[in-house]
């Protein structure tokens, strides 16, 4: 697989240096970034994270709105105006900076959660909130496209080996 799957917790060094997962750091070799592309998540106190990938999908998106509007303009402070390229070690660590380990709430741990063309950094516990609540809403919208699908006029199922 090329992207960026499964989580993993890892904890600062003294000198707030993080190492990135070997799997995370393999994606971003494959992918030919030189660093680390970051920028605070639009939507979550976590922090987005990837390459060219990641980048990609800002300028299709940007690409898709009018170049003077409004809209592209927020997306492009949000997305853009306030990330940084973080320099990767030859240890595959970085050094996560003061104004993005504040704005995810990051003090001495940080979880890395993949997202397939992206990954996230998260605190700990606010990321073990935050699945809990996905796991919910997940069920819950399974709920709805089951009832979705079900027809009215579709009788229920057989048990297994009984007869008509």
């Amino acid at each position: 697989m090329d992207g960026f799957v499964s989580h993993c917790t890892n904890r600062l060094d003294a000198k707030g240096r993080v190492s990135i997962p070997a799997s995370f750091r393999a994606a971003l070799a494959r992918d030919g970034f030189e660093g680390l592309y970051v920028h605070p998540s639009i939507d979550q106190e976590a922090l987005d994270c990837g390459g060219h990938a990641l980048l990609r999908e800002i300028h299709d998106l940007l690409g898709r709105l009018s170049p003077y509007s409004e809209e592209r303009d927020l997306f492009s402070t949000a997305l853009i105006g306030t990330s940084e390229i973080l320099k990767v070690d030859s240890e595959g660590r970085v050094i996560l900076t003061e104004s993005l380990k504040a704005y995810a709430m990051i003090e001495t741990e940080v979880t890395f959660v993949g997202h397939g063309h992206k990954f996230q950094i998260w605190e700990p516990s606010r990321f073990r909130v935050h699945l809990e609540e996905a796991r919910t809403r997940v069920r819950d919208l399974r709920k709805q496209l089951s009832a979705r699908h079900a027809t009215p006029d579709t009788p229920p199922p057989r048990p297994h080996g009984a007869r008509e």
